[in-house]
């Protein structure tokens, strides 16, 4: 995730610097963002200027302290344990100039816990871009308890100025908004397959070719509204009481963890992955979201077009 949001800045012409601990991780950085950079193009892509140049905005280092002295904006995408994030921002706060923002990418862990150690909570805040960053717009500006309303603000107006699509969260509850959908999802797709009603593949068949190819065109709170909130109801009526409501992760989730069978980290999980299909899965993502990119591109610079014509 990091080598991807220090892409995001480097495109809108941001001088970066990527901080990696890792040795093999940061010697990989920028050949691993000037190949995002190289497909961005193939597929037609403006990137808004050369990629030698734009990689010449990006430095790598393992010194944090020397990475701080000028920042104005830190984006931390350490592990996702709470310790390691508790430590990395009080660090950062002693590091940092005292006008510096300081952003996490988790995804679930609360902001206010990760801020606890750090002295200037008011300038910490969370911003959850999601996987790849560079191709997806969302990012969740999410709101800790200290978290002062110009830090919020600015970290807002950035994102906007890279070209993501901030949305505010203003309440820091685990997972936020777009994790807790998720696996609301993923308990009940999990939940049907434990109860035998179909299998793994049938559940993902439903979703993509049934309600999930209207997701990009409406969520589900302008699908009500469009279905009618009466009738909204009465279906609440009837089936929330069948769906799955366990605090508890999937008996076929654990039991597949507990064998080794993680998904493509293994080759099996819920169904078998052999390599080439794998990378079927990979390439078939990676194309849709390029062209999405692509044609909100080609949508945007038209607008700006016939706003420009007399």
């Amino acid at each position: 995730m990091g080598h991807g949001i220090a892409q995001i800045f480097a495109v809108h012409g941001h001088p970066v610097s990527v901080v990696e601990i890792n040795e093999g991780t940061l010697s990989s950085a920028k050949a691993r963002v000037r190949a995002n950079l190289t497909t961005m193009a193939n597929h037609g892509i403006d990137l808004g200027a050369d990629i030698e140049e734009i990689l010449g905005r990006i430095n790598t280092t393992a010194g944090m302290a020397a990475a701080c002295e000028d920042c104005d904006f830190v984006f931390e995408a350490v592990f996702e344990d709470l310790e390691l994030k508790q430590q990395a921002f009080a660090d950062l706060d002693r590091l940092c100039p005292q006008e510096a923002i300081l952003c996490s990418n988790t995804s679930v862990i609360s902001i206010t816990e990760i801020a606890a150690k750090a002295k200037h909570r008011e300038r910490i805040v969370g911003t959850h871009f999601w996987n790849p960053p560079y191709l997806i717009p969302l990012v969740e500006v999410v709101r800790a308890e200290g978290t002062a309303d110009w830090c919020t603000t600015a970290t807002y107006d950035i994102l906007a100025r890279v070209g993501k699509h901030p949305v505010h969260v203003h309440k820091d509850v685990p997972g936020f908004v777009g994790n807790r959908l998720q696996h609301a999802l993923w308990r009940e797709a999990f939940a049907i397959i434990d109860e035998g009603i179909c299998d793994p593949a049938t559940v993902d068949e439903v979703i993509r070719d049934g309600f999930g190819l209207r997701l990009p065109i409406l969520g589900p709170v302008e699908t009500a509204d469009m279905v009618g909130l009466d009738l909204t109801l009465a279906i609440h009526n009837y089936i929330l009481k069948h769906i799955n409501a366990d605090p508890t992760p999937s008996t076929t989730l654990r039991a597949k963890v507990a064998a080794g069978e993680l998904g493509f980290k293994s080759g099996r999980g819920f169904r078998e992955w052999p390599e080439a299909d794998i990378a079927e899965s990979r390439e078939r993502l990676l194309n849709y979201l390029i062209n999405v990119y692509a044609e909100r591109q080609r949508q945007s610079k038209g607008g700006e077009s016939r706003q420009d014509r007399p």
